[in-house]
């Protein structure tokens, strides 16, 4: 966190003089002015994420933005932690949720592009156990009214979450009590997760309609079956290491602990805790079994910064390739449109893609944005933005529950929105 009398223009020179402690830089840094980006604007948009943590709303976030391939903006103001008044860093180390499912999307469309994988491809071909699904239609837990799946999972069906798996939040109150009877989240690897999965009814016949849920985790199954390796060890090998993701992994090793943001909430008066169960030892640790393709990922702005760089590049960072172009054309392209109800959660103004939401409409958006805007957000509060029309990356990180409380996130996409002169 720099001070609020230094100048933006003067960030990058200071950052290259010796002596004075710096956070590796992940992109190379300019200064605003010359990307087009108002200063002025950019620290009005400061004061109000600022006021989301000096009214004592959330603990502390970390925002950067990067256009043309060079970060204009990359601060953290608060805490990583509010109970001890610990600051929150650049570099600070957070859960990203679901936000690891456009790393999953990658993994998966790496190996289509290997022809490992198709689209088209059924999953029960990688993952047996899901042979002869049942769809949940009325009843109640201990009396369902199922009947049999009309045609199998796809693979494009778990990237478009179209496959008829759920959330708790998402799908009928009796359905999740079958799901929550199940324990599926207590599996200890990934094959026990499959055949917990498998004992549980989908809440709508497959490709039929957009339902949020689990498909992310059962296609890290798929990507270990497919490439015959580790979920972590092909994020390792594939994507983060070639990137250069120094700190995103599906645990924290021990020297790096001291840096990671804990998640808070509020207690019934309105003061910041710390989430006992989220913020467990236990479960940043390697022994945590279960490696969740659709939300098990710590990361940092920085790592996270490069990936979503990547995207933008279409497919390329540094001279190393992850994905060809027309992966990332497809990945970004609106696949539920011919669906009753195409649009993720209503939002009138987006489709989904593979594994990423995606603006289709500038004219209904209730947010500055542009049409082919694209990315996703995670549980703990966080998002990233990617807009290839404008030629930038917007990332946010909070660490609180619930998700977005107060919309943090509007005032957030309206402020760096207005940043843009050229």
């Amino acid at each position: 966190m720099y001070p609020r009398h230094l100048p933006l223009l003067a960030l990058p020179l200071l950052l290259a003089l010796p002596g004075i402690a710096q956070t590796p830089q992940p992109l190379p840094s300019v200064a605003p002015t010359a990307a087009g980006v108002s200063i002025e604007r950019l620290e009005r948009l400061h004061q109000t994420l600022d006021r989301t943590v000096d009214d004592g709303s959330h603990a502390g976030y970390i925002l950067l933005l990067a256009r043309d391939g060079r970060i204009v903006d990359w601060r953290a103001h608060g805490f990583a932690d509010a109970t001890t008044r610990t600051p929150i860093r650049k570099d600070s180390i957070v859960r990203l949720f679901s936000m690891t499912k456009l790393v999953t999307t990658t993994a998966a469309l790496i190996l289509v592009e290997e022809g490992k994988l198709k689209l088209t491809d059924r999953v029960d071909q990688f993952l047996p156990a899901l042979k002869n699904l049942k769809v949940f239609t009325g009843g109640t837990a201990d009396a369902p009214v199922l009947v049999n799946a009309a045609s199998p999972i796809t693979i494009e069906q778990l990237l478009t979450h179209t496959a008829g798996t759920f959330y708790d939040f998402s799908a009928p109150p009796e359905l999740v009590k079958l799901q929550n009877r199940a324990e599926i989240w207590a599996a200890p690897n990934l094959t026990e997760f499959v055949a917990r999965v498998a004992q549980v009814p989908l809440a709508h016949q497959p490709g039929t309609a957009f339902a949020y849920g689990i498909n992310t985790d059962l296609l890290g199954a798929v990507i270990e079956e497919a490439s015959g390796q580790s979920l972590d060890d092909f994020f390792q090998q594939r994507i983060c290491g070639p990137l250069k993701m120094v700190d995103t992994a599906f645990w924290v090793p021990a020297e790096k602990r001291g840096r990671i943001a804990r998640i808070h909430n509020r207690n019934a008066a309105g003061q910041l805790v710390l989430d006992p169960v989220e913020n467990s030892d236990e479960r940043c640790g390697p022994t945590h079994g279960l490696r969740m393709g659709g939300a098990g990922l710590y990361s940092t702005a920085g790592d996270y910064a490069r990936f979503a760089q990547m995207l933008l590049n279409g497919g390329q960072l540094d001279g190393t390739r992850i994905l060809g172009r027309k992966s990332v054309e497809l990945m970004t392209r609106d696949h539920i449109a011919h669906l009753a109800q195409p649009h993720p959660f209503g939002a009138v103004e987006q489709g989904f893609g593979l594994g990423v939401r995606v603006v289709t409409n500038l004219g209904r958006s209730p947010t500055l944005n542009s049409e082919g805007c694209f990315g996703w957000d995670g549980y703990a509060t966080t998002t990233v933005q990617i807009d290839p029309q404008e030629r930038t990356v917007a990332i946010l990180l909070y660490q609180h529950l619930p998700f977005n409380e107060g919309d943090v996130f509007t005032p957030f996409t309206n402020g760096w929105y207005s940043t843009l002169e050229n």
